[in-house]
């Protein structure tokens, strides 16, 4: 039997109305007993009138005066917003979107005092090795759904049945359908933790843990934690730089001492924030609930902020028929965020990890870690540490590889090769 969850989507409307959005549980919706175990089926439909507000306020929206440069560097050029706007507002259709996650087993449960949401395909070959997969900001569940049957039915896709695998992968808490946290204290480490309730929930008795971005945050902590049943972790953003490298960043020059490559990682870094690849970053770590207020409202300052990202803004504004990502699967991961209302719940795992440093091997404490870890670096990713960085950073190194393409989304850019390396990766664990 089916019953009907109104979840909030949207915020006050001109001042007064507030809309909800419509999604669909195949039993219980989202729990309010926080003791509640059961995983229950979800399946998503936004409300029609929720739709006609987000195209509404994207018609209406109130622009700011033209940029003063020919770049991106003051932000989003208005001519290239302009032009995103005019196509979410008239021709993007979530519908299309909608169905895409419609088409895989989603689930939800409570966790922790918070309801996750979680895609879970199970392989049909024998002895499938269990792997959760998690997202990054200002990602999504989306990222990896190209992944998914490549991992699940690898016979299909170049692979052999013993390379099969099956996916779980979770929207974070605060992100996409999740619940969002009422109380501070959601940050990596107890994610991680949750991660493994979910995985024990499942009845996996033995997994592997896979992410990047914050995603690779969260497999670290789980790598420290160590739960009963976890395997190994693979990382395509892995906490390597070392301290030297590190207190370097603010000057640009290179500490004494690095190799060649190592220099060349370094160099990199640094163009990277003198570029302000992370710009977003500060202000989120330091105030994401002011962060919230100014974007929660308008669906077009929304995106403005979530293109602040190098890889979205360009393929949002690209029309290259190569390219990895279209304009489509870009605004499919903004409207997420806009219909879910989870700009600023999203925003705060940056301040939730404000005392470390995502990609810093000290921070991170990989020191400590003794389980496996697998290494994979796509090139155009913001940070690349060579293999010495990670062989001084993990003990137990046991995969490491530097792909030919590739950038900071690796399963929706290249959903193949990530397949591939996931398969390399975690062999000898089977």
């Amino acid at each position: 039997m089916k019953t009907t969850t109104k979840i909030l989507a949207s915020t006050m409307l001109s001042g007064a109305m507030a809309l909800q959005s419509t999604f669909t549980h195949a039993q219980g919706g989202p729990s309010v007993n926080a003791a509640d175990q059961s995983v229950r089926p979800f399946h998503i439909h936004v409300a029609d009138a929720s739709l006609k507000d987000l195209r509404s306020r994207i018609l209406q929206t109130r622009w700011p005066d033209k940029e003063t440069v020919a770049d991106r560097s003051q932000g989003a050029k208005l001519s290239d917003l302009q032009g995103v706007a005019k196509y979410w507002g008239k021709s993007y259709d979530w519908r299309k979107a909608e169905a895409k996650l419609n088409a895989y087993p989603q689930f939800m449960t409570t966790i922790d005092g918070v309801d996750i949401h979680f895609i879970h395909v199970r392989s049909k070959e024998r002895n499938a090795m269990p792997v959760i997969i998690s997202h990054g900001w200002p990602g999504s569940v989306f990222e990896l759904l190209k992944v998914i049957d490549p991992l699940t039915n690898p016979v299909a896709h170049g692979g052999n049945a013993e390379d099969a695998f099956d996916v779980i992968i979770p929207s974070l808490p605060g992100f996409g359908f999740s619940g969002k946290p009422t109380e501070a204290g959601w940050n990596n480490a107890r994610i991680g933790k949750a991660w493994a309730v979910l995985m024990n929930r499942l009845g996996y008795k033995h997994y592997v843990a896979q992410g990047g971005d914050w995603g690779a945050g969260i497999v670290n902590e789980m790598a420290l934690q160590a739960p009963t049943g976890l395997l190994g972790i693979h990382s395509n953003l892995p906490a390597t730089l070392p301290n030297e490298a590190g207190k370097a960043l603010g000057s640009g020059v290179a500490p004494a001492g690095l190799s060649s490559q190592e220099v060349v990682a370094f160099d990199k870094l640094v163009k990277s924030l003198k570029e302000g690849g992370f710009i977003y970053k500060t202000t989120m770590t330091a105030r994401p609930q002011a962060v919230g207020y100014g974007i929660t409202d308008s669906p077009v300052g929304l995106a403005a902020w979530l293109l602040l990202h190098p890889g979205f803004a360009t393929w949002a504004y690209g029309n290259d028929p190569k390219q990895p990502l279209t304009k489509d699967d870009v605004l499919d991961d903004i409207s997420l965020y806009w219909l879910t209302n989870t700009a600023t719940s999203s925003a705060r795992i940056y301040w939730e990890n404000r005392n470390g440093e995502l990609i810093s091997a000290g921070s991170q404490k990989t020191d400590q870690i003794t389980l496996p870890v697998a290494i994979t670096l796509f090139p155009e990713d913001v940070y690349t540490g060579p293999e010495t960085w990670a062989r001084r950073a993990f003990k137990n190194l046991i995969y490491f590889h530097e792909v030919d393409k590739g950038g900071h989304f690796a399963a929706w850019e290249q959903p193949q090769l990530f397949t591939n390396e996931l398969r390399a990766a975690f062999k000898s664990l089977r």
